[in-house]
């Protein structure tokens, strides 16, 4: 693995942050010590793939990156009659996603797609993952998006949203961004790189508060929501069809 060295640098204005070639080399290293409580997370996406993947039917990764959820599901399947359709619109995440892939020894058929999560098809699902991919879209086409996949999801089926969270009451906010800061100190990440991180992702990475994601959802359609997941100011919800 690969250790994250891209804000150790003074820089005099850090670019906006995106999904490159150089972010691709060391993303597990960087979102293991960015994200607390994320290989937990990953682990309870299989338990709930075990639990809530229908027969015949087709498991959605969106946003998926070097395919660590699309892993988890493929490794948790209740059988082989389902298949799975991992997505991501960055080049570089794709392509290291379908070496991940290539390199697994499930037979889970897994379908590798670099496009637009905007523009993806969801059709007969029992399972869509988003994990921490929303805060990545435009506020103002959220709802849509998730609009699709609800209408993409047969009944019964759910939708895991795993994001950064934003949480009302200026003390409750201050309160949790320490804490990550403590974590990521913890990580070994200096100030300068947290510092710089924060900036670079200012005006790319923009977080909700967990009760907007839930009434968002819940106005779409789900008739369940539930948070089964939360870590400082990581959150994470199944709702249900």
């Amino acid at each position: 693995m690969k250790k994250d060295r891209i804000y150790t640098s003074p820089k005099e204005k850090p670019e906006d942050f995106c999904f490159d070639d150089q972010v691709a080399q060391v993303f597990p290293d960087m979102i293991n010590r960015s994200v607390p409580g994320y290989p937990l997370m990953l682990e309870m996406i299989g338990v709930i793939a075990r639990s809530k993947a229908q027969p015949n039917s087709r498991c959605y990764d969106l946003g998926c990156s070097l395919g660590a959820s699309t892993l988890s599901l493929r490794h948790n399947m209740p059988e082989d009659s389902c298949s799975i359709i991992a997505v991501d619109n960055a080049p570089a995440m794709i392509e290291r996603c379908r070496k991940n892939i290539e390199s697994d020894t499930s037979n889970i058929p897994v379908e590798v797609r670099c496009e637009d999560i905007l523009t993806t098809s969801i059709e007969n699902a029992s399972l869509v993952v988003m994990n921490l991919t929303l805060q990545f879209i435009a506020p103002d086409k959220r709802e849509l998006l998730l609009s699709r996949i609800y209408q993409g999801l047969n009944p019964g089926g759910v939708l895991i949203l795993s994001e950064k969270i934003y949480t009302t009451g200026q003390k409750n906010q201050s309160l949790l961004t320490d804490l990550h800061h403590h974590f990521k100190r913890m990580q070994g990440y200096s100030e300068l790189e947290i510092s710089q991180k924060r900036s670079a992702l200012e005006k790319v990475l923009l977080p909700e508060t967990l009760q907007a994601h839930t009434d968002r959802l819940q106005r779409i359609g789900f008739n369940q929501t539930t948070c089964w997941f939360q870590c400082f100011n990581f959150a994470s919800v199944l709702a249900s069809k």
